[in-house]
């Protein structure tokens, strides 16, 4: 992991504390960005150097060196990416609450295409005692987005290039009702019972979910790392982190032990485009202290991911 700049840190968190939380609005009549810290749990700026899992510090002490970072995120992100075409909402992995937010109706369930894919692959695991096949994806002729293809694949490299030939594969004999259980699980909202197939690893619109509700998702999946099938799931986020279609996070933001996924769904705001890009980002593998949820507007999944490492550079600077 790169150093951190705790000298910068302090003086900018320093500065900070003389000051409220940064807001701006955008013409989309998006709100105004947010900072709210945690008012309980471990500190989530810990992999930053403001303060580590087990020190003995007051919850006082704790809570105010997180209420410092959640104003300096939200001054960062909100000077430096200002584009009405950026949603993005940041979590503390330990406790949920949102540390910087700027995002249109967050409670609302969209189209959120792969980002799915991890639980698509826990509803099929349920069904099949958690053993994934291996798959061959031809590319187009197999119905994935890359045309040449991604060759030999099983779950975890599925899931790090998230290849839509492994789950049209994987969801060939699911409905709606298969996935339910784990949509339940998780937290999500459930897709319309309508919905079957490659519809269920997030290629259409019927199943959507909120952006919260999401985050949330993707917390509880870290949290039972040690369940059936989870191992499998966030190896493949960290190898998208390394070299899959994660890997443009690691670019802009250089430190390798992340976990990503990322998604290009329909675009369901104003003005249209033909779809927008996402990417989950939980910083760092082993002990995860914040989550990044970005939404870039026109772009794919990939472009998705380079903003998300920005902004987290951004935040570390």
């Amino acid at each position: 992991m790169v150093a951190i700049r705790h000298i910068a840190l302090s003086l900018t968190l320093a500065t900070l504390s003389l000051m409220g939380p940064s807001s701006s609005s955008t013409a989309r009549g998006e709100p105004v960005l947010e900072s709210q810290a945690p008012t309980n749990g471990r500190s989530s700026v810990a992999w930053l150097g403001v303060g580590e899992p087990n020190d003995e510090r007051s919850d006082l002490e704790r809570n105010s060196s997180s209420s410092l970072f959640a104003q300096s995120a939200a001054q960062a992100l909100s000077q430096h990416f200002p584009s009405h075409d950026i949603s993005f909402l940041l979590l503390d992995a330990h406790t949920g609450q949102v540390l910087a937010s700027r995002w249109n109706h967050p409670d609302t369930p969209i189209p959120i295409g792969s980002l799915l894919k991890p639980f698509t692959a826990l509803a099929y695991g349920e069904e099949h005692a958690y053993q994934y096949p291996n798959h061959t994806c031809r590319g187009t002729s197999t119905g994935c987005w890359l045309p040449l293809g991604h060759g030999d694949v099983d779950l975890t490299k599925a899931i790090a290039h998230s290849c839509n030939s492994y789950f049209r594969m994987l969801t060939a004999d699911l409905t709606a009702a298969d996935v339910s259980s784990t949509a339940a699980r998780f937290g999500l909202d459930r897709p319309v019972p309508e919905a079957s197939g490659a519809e269920l690893a997030g290629l259409g619109t019927r199943w959507r979910t909120s952006p919260v509700r999401l985050t949330h998702a993707y917390l509880e999946l870290v949290r039972e790392h040690g369940q059936p099938g989870v191992s499998e799931i966030l190896d493949g986020m960290a190898l998208s982190a390394r070299s899959g279609t994660g890997a443009q996070v690691h670019r802009a933001f250089p430190i390798p032990d992340v976990l990503v996924k990322t998604g290009t769904a329909a675009c369901t705001h104003t003005p249209h485009a033909p779809g927008d890009g996402f990417s989950v980002v939980l910083v760092p593998v082993d002990d995860p202290q914040i989550l990044l949820l970005v939404r870039v507007h026109g772009v794919p999944g990939a472009e998705a991911a380079r903003t998300a490492g920005q902004m987290l550079r951004r935040i570390e600077d």
